[in-house]
């Protein structure tokens, strides 16, 4: 593993721990579990953090996933209270700034598997397409779970959700989903290589809309760049997200895809991806990157 991703699994192993955290310094345990004897002990909620991806508090401040409060503001056709509504819209702001789907790559424990399954897959000699659905499907899914929150009258993903399955399921015991998350397993070891976050999961098509913002981004040095494609061979999201970088056309990698998960940063052997802040305008071949990287050896 590159450097990125190491300090990209550190994180994502430590917001699953961050989430058991409140109930294992209550003295209960973690999935639902209670092995304790007939004495008071302190209720998790009572700490500064409480809560899973959904829904948490954090010194008193609300943070909501925005997927399930627009699913409950449609199951309820009103509006959610002012801090709800604030909570949510916090979320949206920090991830929109940053990159939306870095929720995928950072935070949602979904991928987490995911990857530990595309490593299996790669180990075992399992061979699948690399993609069977448009990774813009997953927009059309949100707005389908909105809508069928609004037939049904509850959230509907939030009842399936595969990231509740993990999160919730290992600081509460609360384990729907988990169906769809076998499925997901079964789906990605033996039809297609990341179906799911890549083209399904709904909470990935509201982020990869307000990923089109977002200010960290994968830049390139056309000079240094060798043209090997391991960067393509890499990429969690979708190799496609890369054309317009690799064929000399941007300076950036803009699709709202884009997980900012380093993936490709750290399979380039020529050093010519990297990280940078801003979405530069113009971007002709070798002009619109303000800030390149010095140029490196090529195999060319």
């Amino acid at each position: 593993m590159g450097k990125i991703t190491v300090v990209r699994r550190v994180v994502q192993v430590g917001m699953l721990a961050l989430f058991c955290l409140p109930p294992l310094l209550a003295g209960w345990g973690l999935a639902g579990l209670f092995a304790g004897g007939d004495g008071e002990v302190a209720a998790p909620a009572e700490g500064i953090l409480f809560g899973s991806l959904s829904s948490s508090d954090v010194a008193g401040v609300t943070l909501l996933d925005p997927l399930a409060t627009l699913e409950a503001m449609a199951a309820s056709r009103s509006l959610l209270t002012a801090s709800a509504l604030v909570g949510a819209l916090l979320v949206v702001l920090v991830y929109g700034l940053v990159r939306g789907r870095a929720f995928c790559a950072w935070v949602c424990p979904v991928n987490l598997i995911g990857e530990g399954v595309d490593a299996v897959r790669r180990r075992v000699g399992i061979a699948v397409p690399e993609r069977t659905v448009d990774r813009r499907a997953k927009i059309a899914v949100a707005a389908a779970v909105v809508a069928a929150s609004t037939l049904v009258g509850f959230p509907v993903f939030e009842a399936v959700s595969p990231i509740g399955a993990v999160n919730k399921g290992l600081a509460f015991g609360g384990f729907a989903g988990a169906g769809t998350l076998v499925a997901i397993v079964i789906a990605e070891l033996l039809v297609s290589r990341r179906v799911w976050c890549r083209a399904l999961c709904p909470l990935g098509g509201v982020f990869q809309v307000l990923g089109r913002v977002g200010q960290v981004n994968v830049a390139i040095d056309h000079d240094a760049c060798i043209h090997c494609d391991k960067c393509a061979e890499a990429c969690l999201a979708d190799p496609a997200i890369l054309t317009p970088v690799l064929a000399g056309e941007d300076a950036i990698v803009r699709a709202g895809d884009c997980m900012a998960c380093g993936a490709c940063v750290d399979a380039c052997p020529a050093a010519a991806l990297r990280f940078r802040l801003g979405r530069p305008r113009g971007a002709s071949r070798g002009k619109a990157d303000s800030a390149p990287v010095a140029a490196r050896p090529s195999s060319r």
